[in-house]
């Protein structure tokens, strides 16, 4: 329960009580709101409670379902070569994503060295000594709560958008069907449709030979058929996976051909990502009555973050809005384009986001708002990860043209391809700069002191849940040896893990 003795209109009441009767310095001292109740007001008023997951059915990592879907997330055995899992770019203990600008997916020099050290083979495919994948790698915590579109430029997208569904009800499109029509293969949520694309990626886990040539639905019926044991070209050594699916979908004598299937396999993975329900923030527990649980320091940050422009704020909360703290819109910010480019442009080293999905003009450049629940830990930051420090983030949305003018390279691994870096996140400044004048742009040219920007970085920092930099919290999301590995090719991850 919030407890929440200032309403917006209570506070607000006081204040033209005070001004308009000429009360003194003393009774308006007496009256004047606390920072507490200010923070209350405000966030009153655009309906923050600090906990999304309000109304949701949430899956337990616990369920059956859920713990097969583990066991298939770290399993190599769905990389098209048997050297890539859903996990090597997305490891819970690295926010869930891999903290790198930019993945490297198959042809990995270590297969399970994660994080930065992982290198791409100077054999592999494309070899230009860098990152492989275009986009940085968002993370899995809290996927359930996404409602419209998945992925930074939103190819996977509910066409119905029921707030509170994860995308369930009216029908998903997906890159395997055209814009704006409903895949009917995409599942019953966003989650499950997602789960279905990385192992279509040659550079995330399907690799350059593995049904090369065909379509996503081949490349599936393929991992179907490993999985079932039926799979002459790279066939497991170990297969233990129709045990695994017994077990996860408590059908204990269901066959291999009814029980393994592309369907089941991105549904359990779903469930398993939409369980890293990462929201027990400092920020939540201070919505919920306790006021000691954040700073003054970042009591002020929630002010600057939730109050627009024109009211002495930042307005980050007009497109990171809700408990959620996304629009999940797309937007031009010009965030710095690093690394290969998903082949748009005359050379191929740019990336036209979201114009890619629509076609439409506005969309250049244009990237879905990410949520900021766990902000802290889930850098690099952008679509191409070109900020590794979160207030470089902050600075840049304040004044993106001066941030690229005086980009800070040395911050980037020295191996992530930057050459077309300003000319390319010039035009994407120069699309800002004219829908800025067209009024078409929802990012405020705010104007902030030092100390405002580290309150608002006080205020960033309430939002991320402990667990996530607690290896023991965090543990049941990790197979250990008492979780049975089906295929032997589970990914035993290296480094600081």
């Amino acid at each position: 329960m919030i407890q929440n003795p200032w309403t917006v209109s209570g506070v607000l009441a006081c204040l033209l009580l005070l001004g308009g009767c000429g009360g003194d310095s003393n009774d308006k001292a007496r009256f004047q709101p606390t920072l507490d109740e200010r923070v209350a007001a405000v966030a009153q008023q655009q309906g923050i409670s600090g906990d999304p997951s309000v109304g949701r059915s949430l899956p337990d990592i616990a369920s059956p379902k859920a713990q097969l879907g583990m066991q298939l997330f770290f399993s190599k055995g769905l990389g098209g070569d048997l050297d890539s899992a859903c996990v090597s770019c997305h490891h819970p203990m690295l926010g869930g994503g891999d903290d790198l600008s930019l993945s490297i997916g198959v042809e990995a020099v270590q297969p399970d060295l994660l994080g930065p050290g992982r290198l791409h083979l100077s054999t592999g495919t494309h070899f230009d000594g860098g990152p492989t994948v275009p986009r940085n790698a968002p993370s899995t915590f809290n996927i359930v709560f996404y409602d419209e579109v998945l992925f930074h430029d939103g190819r996977v997208e509910s066409l119905d958008k029921t707030a509170g569904l994860n995308g369930a009800g009216g029908g998903i499109r997906t890159p395997d069907s055209a814009f704006g029509v409903a895949d009917p293969d995409a599942g019953a949520n966003l989650s499950i449709a997602q789960a279905r694309f990385p192992v279509t990626s040659p550079e995330e886990m399907r690799g350059f030979s593995f049904e090369a040539g065909n379509n996503n639905a081949a490349l599936r019926t393929h991992l179907e058929q490993r999985l079932r044991g039926s799979d002459v070209e790279l066939a497991l050594v170990t297969n233990q996976w129709l045990d695994a699916f017994r077990q996860g979908f408590e059908q204990p004598a269901a066959d291999a051909n009814t029980l393994i299937t592309y369907d089941n396999v991105a549904e359990a993975l779903a469930s398993y990502q939409n369980s890293q329900v990462l929201i027990d923030s400092p920020w939540k527990a201070y919505r919920e009555g306790d006021l000691q649980a954040i700073s003054d320091q970042a009591k002020r940050g929630a002010l600057l973050f939730y109050n627009s422009k024109e009211q002495g704020g930042a307005g980050c909360a007009g497109c990171h809005s809700g408990d959620f703290l996304t629009d999940e819109q797309f937007h031009v910010v010009g965030m710095p384009q690093v690394g290969r480019g998903k082949g748009d442009g005359p050379d191929g080293s740019e990336d036209f986001g979201r114009f890619r999905e629509t076609g439409d003009a506005d969309d250049k450049y244009a990237f879905r708002t990410p949520h900021l629940l766990n902000v802290t830990e889930t850098g690099p930051w952008g679509h191409a990860g070109g900020y590794t420090s979160l207030e470089a983030v902050v600075r840049h949305h304040l004044n993106p043209q001066q941030a690229i003018d005086n980009f800070d390279f040395s911050q980037l691994d020295p191996a992530v391809q930057v050459s077309n870096m300003t000319a390319n996140t010039q035009k994407a400044l120069d699309q800002l700069a004219s829908l800025r004048l067209a009024g078409k742009s929802q990012l405020p040219e705010a104007v902030l002191s030092d100390e405002q920007v580290d309150q608002l970085l006080a205020f960033l920092e309430t939002l991320t849940d402990p667990c996530v930099k607690d290896r023991d919290c965090m543990a049941k999301w990790i197979p250990d040896n008492t979780i049975s590995d089906p295929d032997g090719l589970r990914l035993q991850a290296q480094s600081t893990l």
